[in-house]
C-alpha cells in the first residue's frame, strides 16, 4: 500500500462519479468496497469524498434533476494549470464542458472530452492532491480509454499531457500505453463497432479488490449487474460491473499483488 505525493502532470489522479441518488450510491459503494465518506467541495452539487480510513480515494456527487446524463466514473488527470491545459484541449480538437473552476481551497477543476468524444477531468492540485492511498483492496488501480480507434486519440493525449504513446506490437489488437517518463499510466483500446451501443468512448476506471469472484457476486447482492464475468486480464483477474445506477467499471486483483 502507498500513499500519495503531489501528482506528476499527465498522472490520473482521481476518480469520481455523478448520480442521481446520492445516498444510494454510497450504501452500494460501501457495502462493495468498505468506503465511509465526508463532506467534499460542492460547487458542482453535493458531493462526498470516500475514504479508507482517514485517506481519501474517490468522489461521489449528486446530478441536478434536471441533467440527464450519463452515470459513469471519470478519471482525473493532473496539471500544474488548469487553464493552460483548458486551452490546450480546445487548440487540439477536445471540448471543455466545464470550468476552469475553483473548487474550494481543494484545487481547480476542468471536465472536458477529447475529439472522440470521451469526458475526462484535469485537476490542478491544492490542498487536495488526489487518490491518497493505492494498491489495496477498494483503491483506483488503472484506467482505460475505449475508443474506436487509437492513433489520432493518441496524439490528442499527448499533445495535451505530454504522454509517450507506446503501441502493443504483439497482437493484432489495436492497443496504446500512455507513458509519463517510460512510466506507464494509462492504456487506450481502439475496439471500432464493438463499442458498447449508446455508450460510444468512454474512460473505464479499474478497482483494486482482494478477490475478484466474491466482489463480483457482492455487487449483484448490492443491486449491481456483472457485465463481464471474472476470467484472466492482462493485469490480473478481472470482471467488468456495474453499480445500481449502470456506472461501468472493472474490478480487478493485481498479479503484482
Amino acid at each position: 500500500m502507498t500513499e500519495a505525493t503531489r501528482p506528476t502532470p499527465g498522472t490520473p489522479c482521481w476518480v469520481s462519479l455523478m448520480v442521481h441518488g446520492l445516498d444510494a450510491t454510497q450504501d452500494f459503494y460501501a457495502g462493495l468496497f468498505g468506503w465511509e465518506f465526508s463532506p467534499g467541495p460542492t460547487q458542482l452539487g453535493p458531493y462526498v469524498r470516500a475514504m479508507l480510513g482517514d485517506k481519501e480515494v474517490a468522489g461521489i456527487g449528486r446530478l441536478p434533476a434536471d441533467r440527464h446524463l450519463p452515470v459513469a466514473w471519470t478519471p482525473y488527470l493532473a496539471s500544474d494549470d488548469a487553464d493552460a491545459t483548458a486551452e490546450s484541449i480546445r487548440s487540439c480538437g477536445g471540448t471543455v464542458g466545464v470550468g476552469p473552476l475553483d473548487a474550494d481551497t481543494a484545487g481547480r477543476l476542468v471536465i472536458a472530452s477529447d475529439p472522440s468524444g470521451a469526458v475526462f477531468g484535469v485537476w490542478q492540485a491544492s490542498a487536495h492532491l488526489g487518490t491518497a492511498v493505492h494498491g489495496t483492496h477498494g483503491t483506483p488501480v488503472w484506467n482505460e480509454l475505449l475508443t474506436r480507434e487509437t492513433a489520432s486519440v493518441g496524439k490528442f493525449y499527448h499533445a495535451v499531457f505530454g504522454y509517450d504513446t507506446k503501441a502493443d506490437d504483439s497482437t493484432a489488437l489495436d492497443r496504446l500505453t500512455l507513458c509519463l517518463d517510460g512510466r506507464p499510466v494509462a492504456t487506450v483500446h481502439g475496439v471500432g463497432p464493438a463499442l458498447p451501443r449508446g455508450r460510444g468512448p468512454h474512460w473505464m476506471t479499474c478497482f483494486e479488490v482482494e478477490d475478484v469472484d466474491a466482489a463480483a457476486h457482492r455487487v449483484v447482492e448490492l443491486g449491481g449487474q456483472v457485465i463481464e464475468p471474472p476470467g484472466p486480464g492482462s493485469g490480473g483477474r478481472v470482471a467488468t460491473v456495474s453499480d445500481q445506477e449502470g456506472a461501468v467499471f472493472r474490478i480487478v486483483r493485481s498479479d503484482a499483488r
